[in-house]
């Protein structure tokens, strides 16, 4: 399945839950340094939706807050679950 996300680099803890704007929310500590938030936010995704790391590729938005990504094997109710959640919930 095809995802959008919406990163926020530099975040008090990881998180992922909430919408903004059809995307799901992804809240990482790494910083938009040489890509780890983009990699920490990669990993998040797959450990939300419980799918290998290696699961998730990036389709695009390497260098940006806003990114596709495609996960194998991926459950859409888990996803659906996930984007209810409210703002400040997902780690709950």
């Amino acid at each position: 399945m095809r995802i959008t996300l919406w990163v926020r680099p530099g975040a008090a803890r990881t998180e992922v839950g909430g919408e903004r704007v059809g995307a799901l929310i992804v809240r990482v500590t790494a910083p938009a340094v040489d890509g780890r938030a983009t990699e920490a936010a990669l990993a998040a995704v797959a450990a939300a939706l419980g799918v290998r790391r290696r699961s998730v590729t990036l389709i695009t938005g390497a260098s940006s807050r806003t990114k596709i990504v495609d996960v194998d094997g991926g459950d859409q109710r888990m996803l659906a679950s996930l984007l209810a959640r409210a703002p400040g919930q997902a780690g709950r």
